[in-house]
Formats: structure tokens, C-alpha cells, sequence
């Protein structure tokens, strides 16, 4: 009922804006066919395909001419996407991914006020400072990369001082991350005690809408030679449920974390290299004595990845994470709980081919964990086949030797996806 107010609200103010400033904008998107067929037997509520949708993307925007919002630049954006999901019997959805107004109040100010995609940091498919909203059932289904991002509702100003850059974000309405939950992708539930479908039985409880439930994200950053170095803070909550708010009733929460970062990116032997840090301080767990809440934790990432000419691309990162206070960790721990590690790296490896005067892109994303032992590859190949059609194939092989580590739980989500799309 909410997508579908905002909607009615977009679609209100753009009938107003039209006769006010002038003719109404163009209308651009695509149409979408998308099918995944599952590699694997679990006990989700489908057998033979995890992904079988029609999407319908809709986007304009609108550059204001006269009146205050004239003189400021104002821009306002729309984009939302109608959807007819064949894994639930055609149920039909609508997102709204952009809804929201910018403006230049001052010569040294911008201000994106509404419904709009966060995103930064320096990874690639790795998020230490990011700490906005992700889709990782879009990404193990096969949907496009763009789905991997979810949109927030949010106000942020972006500041340009002399010294530095500075953006400063806030998030009234939490949204979290979007997880397996069974229905359409297994994933290991420590209440049923392994890989678990339709036969989880699990409540997530979300935080009401209060003030002190905002969230609050700032970044500092600017150029110093031929690099970019950047300092990162978050204040708000996990967005995965990773705490236990009751045992007994099997209920999960999302706890409260702060989270202190910098990075720095730019070239390094003929390519590009990049180094993110990131302390992330468990406010509800800080000394790490409650079992029933993550720890905090210290994550560092460097990556590099150059152009090899000749339609070639290669890169590479290592993550290594460390859970902090890991002896209260294990010293609280119950006989029958689930150990994590204190340590886990991380080794992911890219590399993209172009053909066909670049009409044809090659991807291999491969993710590697030795210590926990498990992996991921994500490969796809996409044709344009001219401006309007596009093709895309790909791969979701997801594998690990235990249940509970990070991609040994999604191991039964193996697919093979397939895309067909026409712009507009």
C-alpha cells in the first residue's frame, strides 16, 4: 500500500508540474523477461526455477525552469518498475526505486531530498563502509546488477568546501537488507539446525519509525595528487538480523552499530589500486560477553585491477575480517551454539572480455574463502544486439564444505539465469 501512495503521489505531481513548466517529460525504460533454472534440489516452494519474471522500468525526470526551483536547478526524478512474478503464480508488484528532488540551495551546496540509491566505498561486490541497503536475493537469482542496490528513503546534502568534499546523509525509515528466507532461497537457520525452505519458521522483527531509530551516514573526501582518500561514518543498524531477540519464539533483530572507516583509491603500477578500512563497534555487544549479538568487528580490503588492452580487464581483492573480543565470544557461548571464527579472509578475482566492437562483455566473478571453504562464481555473457535489444546468459555456482559459513549456506541456489531486454 505504501509503494502504491508514493506512486499516486509522483504520478499527482508530475500533472500539476506539467502545465506549470511546460510540456511533460519523456518517458524512457526498458521491458524485461527473466528466467533462472535451479541446478540443485532443496525445499524451497519451487523445484525446477528460482527466477521467472516480466519487468517494466519507468523512468523520467523533470528540470525545473522558472521559480525558486529554476534558479536552484531543481531536477525532480521518478523511476519505478511494474513486475509480474511467475514464481508466485503472477503475482503482480511494483518498486519504487527513485522518487525524490534535487536542488543547489547555495554555489557550494547540493541537497537529494526522497526516495534515491546510496552507494560508496571502493569495493567491487564488497561493501566494508556501505553500509546502505542490499538486494543479495536479486544477486543470487540472476537479476541485473542494478537490483543488487536497494533504494533508501533519505535526505542528503553534499557540501564543497575548498579543503574537502563532504556528504552527509540521513535515514529516517530503516530498510535492511533483503535475505533468503526460504521461500524462494535456502539459506542455513540455526532454529531448524541446517539449510532450510519453506520449513523455516522464523520472525524478523524491524524497528518501529522513531527518531532514535534514524540513521545518520557522513563522508569526507577529496584528491591529493592523482589519488582519492576518504573518511567514512555510519550510525544506525545492522542491516542483517544479527541478533537474537528472543530464542524461545525464534525472534531476530536488527542491533544497533557504528561504523568508523577510510580509503584510498587511485593508480598503482600502470592500474588502479584501492584500500578500505573499516571498524565496525557492536554498540549493544561492545565487549563482546552477549552470545546473542554479533561482535564487533575490523575489516580491511585492498584491491587492484588494470586494463590489458585489447578489450581486456582483470582485477583483484582480499578482505580479511577479524571478530573483536572473540575470547568473551567463546567464553559465553552455550554447548549447542554455532562457533564462528575469529578470522576470514577473503579472495575475489574479475575478469571482463569485450568483442565484437564491444557489442559482446564477457564477465568471470569468482569469490574464494580459505578459511571458510567455500565459494562463489558469478559469470554472465551479454550481446547488445543493437541499441534497443539485449541478451543476457549467466551463472549463480555458489559451494562450501559447511552449512553456516557465508556462501556454503546459499550452496543448494545454483542456477543458470537468462535474461532478454528491450529498451525504450
Amino acid at each position: 500500500m505504501k509503494r502504491f501512495l508514493f506512486l499516486f503521489v509522483a504520478l499527482s505531481v508530475s500533472t500539476w508540474v506539467g502545465p506549470l513548466y511546460g510540456a511533460m517529460p519523456e518517458i524512457h525504460g526498458f521491458g524485461e523477461f527473466a528466467y533462472g533454472v535451479k541446478l540443485s534440489d532443496d525445499t524451497t516452494k519451487r523445484n525446477s526455477f528460482n527466477l521467472f519474471e516480466q519487468r517494466l522500468q519507468l523512468k523520467t525526470n523533470h528540470f525545473f525552469e522558472e521559480g525558486y526551483l529554476g534558479e536552484k536547478g531543481g531536477v525532480f526524478n521518478l523511476k519505478g518498475d511494474f513486475t509480474v512474478d511467475e514464481y508466485y503464480s503472477g503475482k503482480t508488484g511494483f518498486e519504487l526505486r527513485e522518487l525524490n528532488l534535487s536542488l543547489s540551495p547555495l554555489d557550494m551546496m547540493d541537497v537529494k531530498a526522497g526516495r534515491q540509491v546510496l552507494t560508496w566505498g571502493t569495493g567491487d561486490y564488497l561493501f566494508i563502509n556501505d553500509m546502505f541497503p542490499k538486494d543479495y536475493v536479486s544477486f543470487f537469482t540472476g537479476r541485473e546488477d542494478e537490483y543488487l542496490k536497494k533504494p533508501s528513503d533519505a535526505v542528503k546534502a553534499s557540501f564543497y568546501p575548498q579543503m574537502m568534499n563532504i556528504d552527509f546523509i540521513v535515514v529516517p525509515c530503516f530498510t535492511p537488507n533483503t535475505l533468503a528466507q526460504g521461500d524462494r532461497l535456502s539459506f542455513f537457520d540455526s532454529f531448524q539446525g541446517g539449510i532450510a525452505g519453506t520449513n523455516s519458521d522464523r520472525e524478523i522483527i524491524e524497528p518501529p519509525w522513531r527518531m532514535s531509530n534514524n540513521e545518520y551516514a557522513a563522508r569526507l573526501y577529496r584528491g591529493i595528487g592523482s589519488h582519492e582518500w576518504a573518511l567514512y561514518y555510519f550510525k544506525g543498524l545492522y542491516k542483517n538480523p544479527t541478533g537474537y531477540k528472543d530464542e524461545l519464539n525464534r525472534e531476530l533483530f536488527y542491533p544497533r552499530v557504528d561504523v568508523y572507516g577510510w580509503s584510498v583509491r587511485g593508480p598503482f603500477f600502470s592500474g588502479i589500486s584501492n584500500l578500505e578500512f573499516g571498524y565496525n563497534r557492536s554498540r549493544e555487544d561492545s565487549d563482546g560477553s552477549n552470545r546473542l549479538i554479533a561482535n564487533s568487528m575490523l575489516k580491511v580490503m585492498g584491491g587492484y585491477s588494470k586494463n590489458l588492452g585489447n578489450d581486456w580487464s582483470v582485477g583483484f581483492q582480499y578482505l580479511f575480517e577479524n571478530r573483536l573480543n572473540y575470547g568473551n565470544y567463546k567464553d559465553n557461548l552455550l554447548p549447542a551454539d554455532y562457533v564462528f571464527d575469529e578470522y576470514r579472509h577473503l579472495l575475489t578475482q574479475r575478469i571482463t572480455k569485450m568483442f565484437k566492437n564491444q557489442t559482446v562483455q564477457i564477465n568471470l566473478f569468482n569469490f574464494y574463502s580459505p578459511s571458510d571453504s567455500d565459494g562463489y562464481v558469478r559469470s554472465s555473457a551479454a550481446y547488445d544486439i543493437n541499441d534497443q535489444w539485449k541478451v543476457t546468459v549467466g551463472a549463480n555456482l555458489l559451494w562450501g564444505e559447511d552449512d553456516i559459513t557465508q556462501f556454503g549456506m546459499m550452496k543448494k541456489n545454483k542456477n543458470i539465469f537468462f535474461r532478454f531486454r528491450y529498451h525504450f
